[in-house]
């Protein structure tokens, strides 16, 4: 058995089964602890783990579950290469012909997740997957609250900063909804508000903001300190409405 000393937000990796072990909180003698695997691996607590009578989901839920992957996956792959494409770009500055070609693969790819994304949409697989993307300075805060989200059926998309997610929204589809950590007053102003939804197919996007101040042009704010399970029950039920 191998025993190791872990803090809070440190992580555990077992690689080769791409699972991730991460200390939440430690609060008293109760550590919450948050298990990031595949939708195929079982994790059960030891107290029920000897139970004949556990009720496995179906396996229709268990292919839309990995139909849900498999378009995470697909997104995850897209991000990487249209990333890589926008920095290609603007190193062929003045070769007409190379930024052309560019932009017809950019756009296969931005064609290709919207079929994937309408597929999903037709089958069900992705009605449990609400997509978010998170704007806050501070990585190590952002990491944690992206970790709690996506416990709790969230995928999270994390952006440090403005630049940052303004430039994930122009390579990317508008996510369900937008969770900005606002740190000062002007981390919500009007202007970069609008610039978000400002965006190509985000003139109705969701904006949530947490703070200490109730910031003007968000749909709702969460105020310090936050408390997480409201967050999540009411993010999905704004999403739901």
């Amino acid at each position: 058995m191998l025993v190791l000393s872990r803090k809070e937000n440190d992580k555990l990796l077992l690689p080769t089964l791409n699972i991730s072990i991460e200390v939440v909180r430690i609060q008293g003698n109760t550590v919450r602890i948050g298990i990031d695997a595949p939708p195929d691996v079982p994790i059960l607590r030891h107290e029920i783990a000897d139970l004949k009578s556990i009720e496995f989901p179906p396996d229709e839920q268990t292919a839309n579950q990995r139909t849900a992957s498999l378009a995470k996956a697909i997104r995850q792959r897209t991000d990487s290469c249209a990333g890589a494409l926008n920095l290609l770009h603007e190193h062929l500055e003045g070769n007409l012909a190379a930024q052309s070609l560019i932009v017809d693969v950019y756009n296969e790819l931005r064609a290709l997740e919207q079929d994937t994304k309408s597929a999903l949409d037709e089958s069900g697989a992705s009605a449990n997957l609400p997509h978010a993307l998170l704007i806050d300075y501070d990585p190590n805060e952002s990491q944690l609250l992206a970790s709690y989200l996506r416990l709790n059926g969230f995928e999270v998309t994390t952006a440090e900063g403005r630049s940052d997610a303004l430039d994930y929204l122009s390579l990317h589809s508008c996510p369900d909804f937008v969770l900005l950590d606002m740190h000062t007053a002007q981390d919500a102003n009007a202007e970069f508000l609008a610039q978000l939804r400002g965006q190509s197919g985000c003139e109705k996007l969701k904006l949530f903001a947490l703070g200490n101040v109730e910031p003007s042009g968000v749909d709702r704010w969460f105020p310090r300190p936050l408390d997480a399970e409201r967050l999540v029950r009411e993010l999905t039920a704004a999403i739901a409405a």
